[in-house]
């Protein structure tokens, strides 16, 4: 097996090539022209799909009937290949070298481990490997790089202008708001909604990031995702609670454990869409951008110069790659106001 992974390792070893540096420093030789991209998880495939979908080798997992009319026709239908990194990783070496792309990208934490694993992948498969930096305040410079890596800067920096005006619209809406006048709002995930993400995480760094206080916090003693028990969203009595589960969704507002929430109490529970990728997160990737603009105007309807309907038309073109019927954003709308999709 090893033998069989060097001859593999040196067939895929790019020709005509040029160095890029990626967001851990890394200093990484890419081919000329970037023909098929491995996506290591699917924040990664998210990214390439956004920047230059031709390229994308697969989904992570298979796209659903909800999600196939959010993404362009001839993507649809790509193979699921699994994942090298995160929650579930399935992907072996032997599927990414069968699938032989030129390129592999992860996009998300570029943290020691996931460093370890960029650089183990690469030596074992000689398929260069880029790590890139998926925190909010680094979206630009990740669609700039990527841009360049894949050889259309042009849109690269089209989306990272477009992220720019986007963050500039928020600073400029919330500048006035004092931060304990914003939102005190709690993420509840999972049909249960008791699984959520702590302040700062990248599941609920959109929180923070559209002007809201997310209730999840311990002054940063713990990270990531946590259990959160009933007793401790009673506590916190948040006044706005966001969610892209559709089962806790329909049911809240008649729950005992959750009707003295302030939140169930003011109707102020609210269903993110999540075709083709959630609003909120799930990835945590390109898709939070449409999240933004939702939250924005979920938190300050009087300050928010927007509108949603329009919004997400111009965003599911520039970022999806398609042209939304009337028929298809009236489904991904009513969604939001809790309607399944049909």
């Amino acid at each position: 097996m090893r033998i069989l992974f060097l001859i593999l390792a040196f067939l895929a070893a790019p020709g005509s090539a040029r160095t890029v540096t990626d967001s851990a420093g890394r200093v990484v030789e890419v081919p000329e022209d970037v023909s098929t991209v491995f996506a290591a998880g699917p924040p990664a495939s998210v990214l390439v799909y956004v920047m230059k979908p031709e390229v994308l080798t697969g989904w992570p997992r298979a796209l659903r009937p909800e999600e196939r009319d959010y993404i362009a026709a001839p993507y649809r239908d790509l193979p699921e290949t699994g994942r090298l990194t995160g929650r579930g990783g399935d992907a072996n070496l032997e599927r990414v070298l069968e699938i032989a792309p030129d390129l592999i990208i992860d996009f998300g934490s570029v943290r020691d481990t996931y460093v370890d694993l960029a650089d183990r992948v690469q030596q074992q498969t000689g398929i260069p490997y880029l790590l890139i930096d998926g925190r909010f305040e680094n979206t630009p410079e990740a669609l700039r790089l990527v841009g360049e890596a894949l050889g259309v800067p042009e849109r690269g920096e089209l989306l990272a202008s477009d992220v720019e005006d986007i963050f500039d619209r928020l600073e400029a809406t919330i500048a006035d708001t004092p931060e304990d006048k914003r939102p005190r709002v709690y993420l509840a995930r999972g049909p249960d909604g008791l699984e959520t993400g702590m302040k700062g995480s990248i599941n609920t760094e959109i929180i923070e990031r559209a002007g809201g206080r997310n209730v999840a916090d311990d002054g940063g003693r713990t990270k990531g995702l946590i259990r959160a028990s009933m007793e401790q969203v009673i506590v916190a009595d948040p006044d706005t609670i966001v969610t892209w589960d559709r089962n806790f969704f329909a049911r809240v507002s008649g729950d005992p454990l959750w009707e003295g929430i302030g939140a169930v109490q003011r109707g102020r529970v609210y269903l993110s869409p999540s075709a083709p990728f959630g609003w909120i997160d799930r990835p945590p990737s390109l898709n939070r951008m449409m999240g933004l603009i939702w939250m924005a105007g979920l938190f300050y309807p009087d300050k928010w110069d927007g509108d949603l309907r329009e919004e997400a038309r111009l965003f599911y073109q520039r970022y999806y790659h398609v042209d939304l019927s009337d028929e298809e954003l009236d489904r991904l709308l009513e969604w939001a106001e809790g309607q399944p999709p049909r």
